[in-house]
């Protein structure tokens, strides 16, 4: 059990034991190996904490179950009302219609934060199985990656090394096994769009793009009669610029620098404290509020700036295609410009660009540095999303075992060709122990701790936004290299 759990190459270097390499080299049996044993390792998580993600998807199922369509997007009986696309919905009855087995009180709306063990366990194991999208989406990238030739060890492959980075993504594992969601569903049609695409499917992977922008995103799925109470519970202006815990993005970098402008100001007698706009960006509430020093950001100004950070790219793909691998390229600037840009960001966004950066990472040494600092950084970014004593030690040894694995894998898998990292960035990550040190072990022991609550949340966001910004600018650069390199040809 344990090899499956925590040591990924090990359990399959005892199967090679006992299998030829033929068998093997293609897929199936190492990559069954590796699906079963982080399966094992998500039910450990069952009975692990939860956060208020769970109630939202039980009210959601109750919701669905109980009521007519019509009432969907109009009930608001729980605070944690509808605000996913009408097909999310549709997901949540089909789920709905199996929790009713395990017990029926979770499907009463009036039920609110209802969490029997029964429950508990539905929608445990409800994210395990639907986890099987993103386990055969998995797959097929693997399909996609070429080989090394000459190299008869499966460990160091492109396809075994990208499987991992999948599969047993430390942000996956936490976001939806402990925090508790549905990414790796959604996932799933994400990157199995992307395989499509990478194998020339292209009306396939149109097809599946299109299914989960109704899950997730474009949401024309409901009569005229409900689209703009529909559109209105997903586009949820009012709840502000940031989310109550800052993503790791520009507008985190924004909000500092806005506070230590008014902060200057003040001790300069530039400007009065008392006409200075309540600082509520910082008490971590979801809510709109005003900038002190620096002009305040309204949706519209978000929508600009992010249009304005991917048009560059998909210019770029529209006037030049460069095949499958630069349509990855724009995809992933297009998903990092949003999480920059965009507005009320949640920290969890990251993963859709780590991702699909994945299969890049494993096939050009330039792509794999971008995806080491991106992949630390953004990981390290959803800390905080554990708060409880009892989940740092499995937080801390997660993160660990995946970034170990990361550095080590793909700096076997590019040798030869260089550091996957500049000495900077190397301080840069090492910098995150440190934060690490003081926002989980001194700042919880200091007196700051009542008076500055959220002072680790700042800190974190802050930080890691530099890595994300850094490594932004380092995909657009690399997505310029790539066409200097094409008008040469």
């Amino acid at each position: 059990m344990k090899c499956f759990l925590f040591a990924p190459e090990l359990s399959i270097k005892l199967c090679l034991q006992t299998q030829p390499l033929g068998v093997m080299a293609d897929g199936g049996s190492w990559f069954a190996a590796l699906a079963f044993g982080v399966s094992l390792l998500k039910c450990l998580f069952i009975s692990a904490y939860h956060s208020t993600d769970f109630e939202v998807h039980r009210n959601w199922l109750a919701l669905t179950h109980s009521l007519p369509v019509s009432r969907w997007y109009h009930e608001n009986t729980s605070e944690w009302t509808l605000d996913y696309p009408p097909l999310f919905a549709w997901f949540e009855f089909g789920l709905s219609h199996v929790a009713q087995h395990f017990d029926r009180n979770m499907l009463v709306v009036e039920n609110l934060n209802y969490a029997s063990a029964s429950t508990v366990l539905f929608q445990r194991l409800s994210v395990i199985f639907t986890d099987l999208v993103f386990i055969y989406a998995a797959r097929e990238c693997c399909r996609c990656v070429q080989e090394q030739k000459g190299s008869r060890d499966i460990l160091n492959q492109p396809a075994f090394v990208l499987a991992v980075l999948l599969l047993w993504n430390f942000g996956l594992l936490i976001v939806d096994h402990i925090h508790f969601q549905y990414n790796g569903f959604l996932f799933g049609f994400l990157l199995l769009s992307v395989a499509k695409h990478l194998q020339a499917h292209h009306l396939q992977g149109a097809l599946l793009f299109s299914i989960l922008l109704n899950l997730k995103h474009i949401y024309l799925y409901v009569a005229p009669g409900q689209l703009p109470q529909v559109l209105s519970r997903l586009f949820p202006f009012k709840r502000g610029l940031c989310h109550a815990y800052w993503a790791p993005n520009i507008w985190a970098l924004y909000n500092v620098l806005d506070k230590s402008l008014a902060m200057l100001g003040v001790r300069l007698k530039l400007l009065e404290e008392a006409e200075l706009p309540r600082a509520s960006m910082t008490g971590g509430l979801v809510q709109e509020f005003q900038h002190s020093v620096l002009p305040s950001v309204s949706p519209s100004i978000t929508l600009v700036c992010t249009l304005l950070s991917i048009l560059p790219a998909v210019a770029s793909i529209w006037w030049r295609p460069c095949g499958a691998r630069g349509f990855l390229r724009c995809l992933l600037l297009c998903a990092l410009g949003s999480f920059m840009f965009g507005w009320h960001v949640h920290e969890k966004a990251i993963l859709i660009a780590i991702l699909p950066l994945s299969i890049l990472a494993v096939e050009s040494r330039e792509d794999a540095g971008i995806f080491l600092v991106l992949t630390t950084t953004g990981h390290y970014s959803l800390f905080p999303l554990l708060f409880t004593p009892a989940e740092l030690p499995i937080k801390v040894v997660l993160m660990l075992i995946f970034t170990i694995y990361s550095f080590t894998a793909l700096r076997k898998l590019h040798s030869g060709q260089g550091s996957l990292l500049h000495p900077l960035e190397l301080v840069y990550l090492l910098g995150l122990v440190a934060v690490a040190i003081v926002c989980e072990i001194l700042f919880p022991l200091s007196p700051w701790k009542q008076r500055l609550p959220f002072l680790p949340l700042l800190i974190t966001s802050v930080y890691c936004s530099v890595g994300v910004c850094y490594s932004f600018l380092r995909l657009y650069v690399s997505l310029l290299r790539q066409r200097e390199k094409l008008k040469q040809l």
